[in-house]
């Protein structure tokens, strides 16, 4: 089968468009057509040996994918040979064939199309977790989002509006706060040309935001735990800006206020029921237009090292996605 191969880890200008075999489901996995792969940030990182899997070379990046079930191996019955299916791989899906655990493969309604489904599993489903989950979101509440105009924030800005909260929006230029209105925030910053805990405090009349979605980590991490209100919950999801942010304990204690990892794929590892429910509750919002996943852009095999290094120097907005048998 054609795929996206890497070799070694390397960075990204060592990928390249080839041949593996093609994959066989084993007990308790799925073999899948790849119809469609989301681009995310992990995957920039998993090809360069930098994230926390490490698959055995050569293999193929791409940890989220929709297509249709090409093989089903023994003990599989909640999906068969043909059904439409979105599935989390960690890496394999910038191919034509992906293997996947059962565990972790969900059929897709008929309403929410391959293209949508690639791009929002991962995000919506980060993004899920940690609103409706981690920080246990009601309606009233604010809620800040950093690098509101990439995937993970996109999708918790509309799912944070779907819920009734007010959203202030962070994000690093005027185009990409213009997307972020779009999609439903209410207030827009940009971090770049204003001081984040002071524009927070000015936009929520001092008391600051209920939640924080930080997917950029760095200096913007302590900024926005300043500008949290009491009983606050600072949801911790990535760190786009390069570091590992070092939270002053003493800010959790006088703000009476938490900080909570959000880990989509570990929670789908150790809770694989509690995951295919908050997937369900995601793919329904799909399917009735609650939720928009937005593809910002589309790519064959051979367009895949480009869009991936748009999106590690931070140049994308919205979702890119590859579609493996163009």
């Amino acid at each position: 089968m054609r795929a996206l191969v890497c070799q070694e880890f390397a960075p990204l200008d060592a990928l390249q468009v080839g041949e593996l075999p093609d994959p066989q489901p084993a007990a308790g996995e799925v073999v899948i057509r790849v119809s469609a792969a989301g681009i995310n940030f992990y995957d920039t990182l998993i090809v360069q040996g930098k994230y926390q899997v490490k698959p055995a070379a050569p293999f193929s990046p791409g940890g989220e994918v929709a297509g249709t079930v090409a093989a089903v191996g023994e003990g599989v019955s909640h999906v068969r040979p043909g059904d439409r299916v979105c599935a989390f791989t960690s890496y394999g899906g910038y191919a034509e064939l992906c293997r996947a655990k059962a565990s972790q493969t969900w059929p897709l309604p008929d309403a929410v199309g391959f293209e949508a489904a690639a791009a929002g599993l991962v995000t919506y489903g980060t993004a899920w977790f940690g609103l409706h989950d981690r920080a246990r979101i009601q309606a009233g509440e604010t809620v800040l989002v950093l690098g509101a105009a990439g995937g993970v924030g996109l999708a918790a800005v509309q799912i944070a509006k779907a819920a009734g909260a007010r959203v202030i929006a962070a994000a690093g230029s005027a185009e990409r706060l213009a997307l972020c209105r779009e999609h439903g925030a209410d207030v827009l910053i940009d971090y770049t040309a204003a001081d984040l805990k002071d524009a927070v405090k000015a936009a929520t009349g001092g008391q600051g935001a209920d939640i924080v979605v930080d997917v950029v980590g760095g200096a913007y991490t302590e900024a926005a735990l300043r500008a949290t209100a009491w009983r606050g919950r600072v949801l911790i999801i990535g760190f786009a800006a390069g570091e590992i942010p070092r939270i002053p304990a003493n800010l959790l204690l006088l703000k009476g206020c938490e900080a909570s990892g959000v880990f989509w794929d570990e929670l789908m590892r150790r809770e694989p029921q509690e995951a295919a429910r908050q997937v369900a509750a995601v793919l329904d919002c799909f399917a009735d237009g609650r939720l928009r996943p937005p593809v910002t852009a589309a790519c064959g095999l051979g367009g895949a090292v480009d869009a991936m290094r748009a999106l590690a120097g931070r140049q994308v907005a919205g979702k890119l996605i590859v579609l493996p048998q163009q």
